[in-house]
């Protein structure tokens, strides 16, 4: 499971294409919510187990981008990627409450279970208590590798 995260905005360039449709950047801002989403979706809806919703969002998730052992694993040698996530939050998504720095929310008034509290980047704090802690140049871009078969 994956997202074609887009973080573009509305305002200055989803409109451009308010005239001609193939003006239209693709994409949408979505990354923030996917753990949420698959949690609630996978897990709260019986569709998934939890240590399934574990598997897709960590580790398969990185076989299949080619970046399993450095991502998606807690290991000796691999990068320090941890998010901490409360099973039992109910939050409502929102872009005034999230930090994709977009002017709107794909999935705007949606109810869920499930929500990301801590994000620790290669060990560095980026998300605590919901609170973005990162600065500019934390992010690191990893050239996608060859997938793994799951």
């Amino acid at each position: 499971i994956s997202t074609d995260h887009c973080p573009f905005c509305m305002k200055e360039q989803k409109e451009l294409g308010r005239e001609s449709f193939d003006k239209i950047p693709n994409g949408a801002p979505g990354v923030e919510n996917r753990m949420s989403l698959i949690y609630n979706g996978g897990v709260v809806e019986n569709r998934i187990s939890l240590n399934r919703f574990v598997e897709l969002t960590s580790t398969a998730a990185a076989k299949m981008f080619g970046m399993f052992p450095k991502k998606g694993t807690i290991a000796v040698g691999s990068d320090a990627d941890i998010v901490i996530f409360d099973p039992e939050k109910e939050h409502t998504f929102g872009v005034e409450s999230e930090h994709m720095n977009v002017d709107y929310s794909t999935y705007e008034g949606w109810k869920v279970k499930g929500k990301v509290e801590t994000v620790l980047s290669r060990g560095r704090v980026i998300i605590e208590n919901g609170e973005h802690k990162g600065k500019a140049g934390d992010g690191q871009f990893i050239k996608r590798g060859e997938c793994v078969k799951i």
